[in-house]
């Protein structure tokens, strides 16, 4: 009898679909340690409860699981299993608000870039919410600017800048144009950027909009 080779980490995620695919529970359960940390992290970011980012995370294997031999590959692996946590996420946010289930589909307004809005305010400091995310010492503005957001331009920003999808990969994780994946993460960068200045901004140098500016 062969013994089936063991699962280093170096084995890449592509192999490891492979086996598991052929019924190797040792190579799926390696894909989970492997990607459940940054599913959690996610669904923390998105649901602000351990309890609910718990369940989102074994809700997102167990449908990993469930529909793995469907998966061919055209995405990775882990943006597969991004895309199947933020829609399992998102149907919890919707729960809780009493909502119907809503989808992420582009609407005609967010392809128009002349729709982004103007920030408010302007203030000069050096840098950027996508750069401030990773600096623990202002983690809890930035997740409460982010808590600010609305689901689909927060949920945008996150795999974008926090889990570092390229573009390609977040429209493939949300079934979006990479267009509209760039206008959602624009205005999400804008809105956390007019919310940190009011915190973050240097008060003397800070400017609000004129009626004048908001016409053109």
């Amino acid at each position: 009898m062969t013994m089936p080779a063991p699962l280093s980490p170096e084995i890449p995620d592509v192999e490891l679909v492979r086996r598991a695919q052929a019924g190797d529970l040792d190579a799926f359960e390696a894909l989970t340690q492997r990607h459940e940390q940054r599913v959690y992290g996610l669904a923390m970011r998105m649901l602000r409860q351990e309890h609910d980012a718990e369940d989102i995370t074994q809700q997102t294997f167990l449908s990993v699981l469930e529909h793995l031999d469907g998966f061919r590959g055209e995405a990775s692996f882990s943006t597969w299993v991004l895309r199947i946590a933020s829609h399992a996420a998102l149907k919890l946010i919707r729960k809780r608000k009493g909502l119907p289930t809503v989808s992420l589909d582009e609407t005609p307004d967010d392809d128009d870039i002349h729709a982004v809005p103007h920030p408010e305010y302007i203030a000069d400091w050096r840098q950027s919410p996508e750069e401030l995310i990773h600096q623990h010492e202002i983690q809890r503005l930035l997740d409460e600017a982010l808590a600010r957001l609305d689901e689909k331009h927060r949920l945008v920003f996150l795999l974008r800048d926090v889990e570092g999808l390229s573009v390609k990969e977040a429209a493939a994780a949300l079934d979006l144009s990479e267009a509209n994946v760039k206008v959602r993460l624009l205005r999400a960068r804008l809105q956390l950027r007019e919310h940190l200045t009011q915190t973050l901004g240097d008060p003397a140098s800070r400017l609000i909009r004129s009626h004048h500016q908001h016409e053109h």
